[in-house]
């Protein structure tokens, strides 16, 4: 039997009550994600302080290059701190929220279990993005936070609430790109064995988006532009508080980022139609 024959498709209601009803189940999901981790106190606090070790690491690159150089590809020190900003904020994002979920959905396309999300009157897709959310890395949040105060106090102007705005919808298309890569990664194991080594070199990839995209050149400034595109995640969002994103590029910008999310919901319901459950 098929995972389309398997998946229970919930009642035809109206937008508002389908928004009431999968926002009470995010409610659920992420209150037991929240009992399961302050249930281990401890592991909680060493996480925690992990994680600001590691926001540390991320600031050392940046900090070695800037010691001997004033500007690198057009950007001085703490406009190239906004971009690290971002990328902490995502990096949040991807660690605690993204990956724990969709990481597992591996394991249940490998023992057949996927059946038991696919019964559930619900989206799958929606089920298995937020089955697992880690909040310690809400310290990767604060610590966002702070690196734009001190960026922004150093360059000496505050971000007006027209960039602001920019940066915020910036941000949101991130996000959804961010998801949707990860989405193709992951819909990548109903057709191999084993994904790790895609998941590793996602985590590669997006390593490289702490730096400016002008940093990159010839081919890699393609593949970081169209590819994988650490510009519209990191980049655009960093020149959309600075007031440098022009309209054009906005909208390139969205316009990528809506047809990543298509492809990802078209390869994901395509890898659900030629799923086998356990039961068959």
């Amino acid at each position: 039997m098929t995972a389309a024959a398997n998946e229970v498709r919930p009642r035809r209601t109206g937008p508002a009550a389908l928004v009431r009803r999968y926002a009470g189940l995010f409610r659920v999901q992420l209150s037991m994600s929240m009992l399961t981790a302050m249930q281990y106190r401890a592991d909680f606090v060493v996480k925690g302080l992990i994680a600001v070790l590691w926001m540390a690491v991320t600031l050392v690159p940046v900090l070695v290059v800037f010691g001997v150089r004033k500007t690198v590809a057009g950007w001085t020190f703490p406009e190239s701190l906004v971009v690290v900003g971002w990328f902490t904020l995502l990096r949040a994002v991807l660690e605690g929220a993204v990956s724990p979920s969709l990481t597992a959905v591996v394991e249940h396309v490998r023992h057949g279990t996927l059946d038991f999300v696919l019964l559930k009157p619900a989206d799958a897709q929606f089920l298995v993005s937020t089955a697992k959310i880690e909040p310690w890395h809400l310290v990767d949040v604060f610590g966002s936070l702070a690196i734009f105060i001190y960026a922004f106090s150093k360059i000496g102007r505050w971000p007006s609430l027209l960039n602001l705005g920019t940066g915020v919808a910036s941000l949101g298309l991130a996000i959804i790109i961010l998801y949707s890569i990860w989405i193709l990664v992951v819909s990548a194991s109903f057709w191999v064995i084993k994904v790790d080594n895609l998941s590793y070199l996602f985590g590669s990839l997006f390593d490289a988006a702490r730096w400016p995209i002008t940093v990159f050149r010839g081919a890699l400034r393609v593949v970081f532009t169209f590819v994988f595109p650490i510009a519209i995640l990191t980049t655009y969002p960093a020149m959309a508080l600075l007031g440098r994103l022009d309209g054009k590029t906005a909208a390139a910008a969205l316009a990528g980022g809506l047809a990543f999310a298509a492809i990802a919901r078209r390869v994901w319901r395509r890898a659900l139609a030629l799923y086998t459950s356990a039961s068959s």
